[in-house]
């Protein structure tokens, strides 16, 4: 079970947006110098996430590491893109996975193939993945990104240089635990493999609460 379980981490290495083609182990996937993460000490604006009976994710945005992610991100969210979706990936100890509208309809097997009709550069940063920090997930090669994110379960340095952090949870770490804790199909019987299932962290809504000035 533990070899399998390192076997499923490696390959979770993979285009988080599409789990097809495994990247090279942590060891081979050092990244090049990547620019100075220079995060304000605020106020920033606030994204939250509704996942009903599991409670409320809530992480501040960083613009000044990841401009256009964010504003891609606050663009989607105001119109409602992320309503319905769910939790498509989840990987204890590493992250979990969502934002992708193919999880509103009634086929798994699409789970986690979806997207916006648009893609975003990358911005890679030093700004390293640890617990709770929210990246961009994309197809595998450069400027792919479009809607789906991950939340790091825990620290995870080896992504850095291949996924664009944007944010990082203040509050609702515990929701995070909780949803890796769902009953998940490993081996893809009902759908792509890593789903949970039978029981779905569904996102209720994800809203935008606007930075007061002044506040910390």
């Amino acid at each position: 079970m533990r070899r399998a379980s390192a076997l499923l981490l490696s390959l979770a290495v993979a285009a988080l947006a599409c789990d097809r083609d495994p990247r090279p182990a942590p060891d081979a996937m050092a990244p090049p110098a990547l620019p100075h993460a220079r995060v304000a000490a605020g106020p920033h604006d606030v994204a939250v996430i509704d996942l009903g009976g599991l409670g409320t994710i809530r992480f501040e945005l960083l613009p000044e590491i990841a401009p256009q992610t964010v504003a891609n991100f606050v663009t989607l969210a105001s119109q409602g893109f992320y309503d319905g979706t769910y939790f498509h990936r989840v990987i204890p100890g590493f992250m979990i996975q969502g934002g992708d509208p193919a999880t509103k309809n009634a086929d798994p097997r699409d789970d986690g193939e979806g997207g916006p009709q648009h893609s975003i550069p990358d911005e890679f940063t030093d700004y390293t993945h640890l617990r709770g920090s929210v990246s961009m997930a994309n197809k595998g090669f450069p400027d792919s990104g479009g809607s789906q994110f991950f939340i790091v379960h825990q620290d995870a340095p080896h992504l850095d240089g291949h996924y664009s952090v944007f944010g990082r949870v203040i509050e609702g770490i515990e929701v995070v635990d909780a949803i890796t804790q769902l009953e998940v199909d490993v081996y893809g019987r009902y759908g792509p493999r890593d789903r949970p299932y039978p029981v779905n962290a569904t996102v209720q809504s994800i809203r935008i609460e606007e930075a007061v000035p002044g506040a910390r």
